[in-house]
């Protein structure tokens, strides 16, 4: 009989680290999904806005969807026998995207998501193109099947991307992230905050990836259908596991009904 709790493995590490043997680890804790966090494939890296060649080397780095990044996460996914959220900077025809797959347990890509709210002002995704919609995936996994949807980092802050999900019947969201998320300077803790928020408006689990220190603050962590947080990591490069309830999260969604009314 599958297990009532899905368990979600977020990668909380650099670009650099050796992100095969973190799938490893998370497959061997039982984990059924690996988030890593927000443009993996360059560490969510800036370039020189007044050198055009810093500028156009950063684009030209931009990987493709069928390219040999993604097929080392699809290779790793298929031989742990785990799902994986792989992020990139996707190229495009015309501009590049800030994009995220999620790779099932086969290594098969079956949900493509493209960042909806890119920071337009700043670097680098100044020079990004927008996604243009969210959609939702039924995931088979150990704890059965599940209905997924992506935010990726900013998406997490517009009631929109929320709504379209909630809409699709999102169970569970992913986020994979680059931001301090608990230590900014300006904002304090409100993007925890506003996480917390969002699933309880929207009555969904949510759990979201960041870089560790020092180029994001950690914190990685997980929240539940009435916002509360189930698991939060450290500041450090680690493995942050959390375990979300499906039979809870199934069971508030019935009796919270109202709040999914879009």
């Amino acid at each position: 009989m599958a297990s009532s709790y899905f368990r979600v493995a977020l990668a909380q590490v650099m670009p650099d680290a050796d992100s095969d043997g973190y799938i490893a680890s998370a497959a061997k804790a039982g984990a059924d999904v690996v988030v890593f966090p927000e443009m993996f494939s360059n560490g969510y890296s800036r370039f020189d806005p007044e050198d055009e060649a810093s500028q156009k080397s950063w684009i030209d780095a931009a990987v493709e969807l069928d390219g040999t990044f993604i097929d080392k996460f699809r290779s790793a996914a298929r031989r742990n026998g785990v799902a994986v959220v792989a992020t990139f900077l996707e190229r495009g025809k015309v501009k590049p995207f800030n994009s995220a797959v999620l790779i099932d347990s086969s290594g098969e890509i079956v949900l493509h998501q493209r960042k909806r709210h890119i920071c337009f002002f700043a670097i680098p995704e100044e020079v990004c193109a927008p996604g243009e919609s969210s959609e939702v995936i039924r995931l088979q996994t150990g704890a059965g099947e599940i209905a997924i949807g992506i935010m990726i980092c900013m998406d997490r802050e517009f009631p929109d991307v929320a709504s379209d999900l909630v809409r699709a019947g999102a169970e569970i969201i992913l986020v994979p992230n680059s931001s301090p998320l608990v230590d900014d300077v300006g904002v304090g803790d409100i993007r925890v905050a506003g996480v917390r928020a969002m699933a309880f408006q929207s009555v969904v689990g949510v759990a979201v990836a960041n870089y560790p220190e020092p180029k994001d603050d950690g914190r990685s962590f997980a929240v539940d259908p009435l916002g509360k947080v189930v698991t939060m990591g450290g500041t450090i490069q680690e493995l942050v596991i959390a375990d979300l309830d499906l039979d809870h999260i199934r069971a508030t969604q019935k009796n919270e009904w109202f709040r999914r009314v879009r």
